[in-house]
Order: C-alpha cells, then sequence, then structure tokens
C-alpha cells in the first residue's frame, strides 16, 4: 500500500467529492462533516458513475441512476437500487454489494489516499 497526495486540505467544499485517479483507480474523494473519505467511483449495481450523486444525511451516497444508496464511510449499501420501476428484475442478478473504500489521511496540508501498489507482470 502507498500513500498518493489527492489534494490540499480545503480545497474539496463540505459535503462535496473531487474525482481522483490513482494507480490507474478511479476514486471519489469526500469532503464529510467528520473529515475526508473515498470510494470507488462507479456504483457496484451497474457500473455508472457515481460523481453526480447526492450526499443525503451527511453520509449516504445516493446513485444518480438507480437510486442506490451507500454509506460514503464504510462503503456498505444503505439501500439497493430501486429506480425506474422494473429495475429490480435486474436485482434478482444484481445482488447488494459494498463500494470500495480507501484509507484516507491528512498530513500537514495534504490528503492523503492509500492504494495499493499494482504489481508487474513479467
Amino acid at each position: 500500500m502507498t500513500l498518493h497526495s489527492v489534494a490540499k486540505e480545503g480545497e474539496i467544499a463540505l459535503g462535496t467529492n473531487k474525482p481522483v485517479t490513482v494507480n490507474g483507480e478511479n476514486i471519489l474523494l469526500f469532503h464529510l462533516d467528520d473529515g475526508y473519505y473515498a470510494t470507488q467511483s462507479r456504483c457496484t449495481h451497474l457500473f455508472m458513475p457515481l460523481k453526480k450523486g447526492k450526499i443525503r444525511d451527511g453520509c449516504t451516497l445516493e446513485c444518480p441512476f438507480h437510486r442506490a444508496q451507500f454509506d460514503i464511510r464504510t462503503g456498505e449499501p444503505v439501500k439497493w437500487a430501486n429506480f425506474p420501476p422494473g429495475i429490480q428484475l435486474i436485482n434478482t442478478v444484481r445482488k447488494e454489494k459494498a463500494l470500495k473504500t480507501y484509507p484516507v489521511s491528512v498530513k500537514g496540508d495534504e490528503v492523503l489516499v492509500e492504494v495499493a501498489v499494482k504489481s508487474e507482470t513479467a
């Protein structure tokens, strides 16, 4: 695991996110009331982008496409996809799955995300 500087503290407004790419992984960095958090950038339901998702209740991210909701701090699903009507048919195949999360720390004014180093193949 390696720490990567992805933002300056105060660069991301409270209650918003910033997309970043680290070691080829697309990540959303969130600034919440209790600190910074990072998750994968695509919904685990149908892999739609979460960048424009709404933050609800201070820590829940809602997918803008099918309204699946995830706890930003843990990645765990709070509510599975329920929009538009009929999406439940897909849900029989696409079971609930948590978002991948990444450890975040602040050192000085740097916001750091910990991401595994991809191993080289011979």
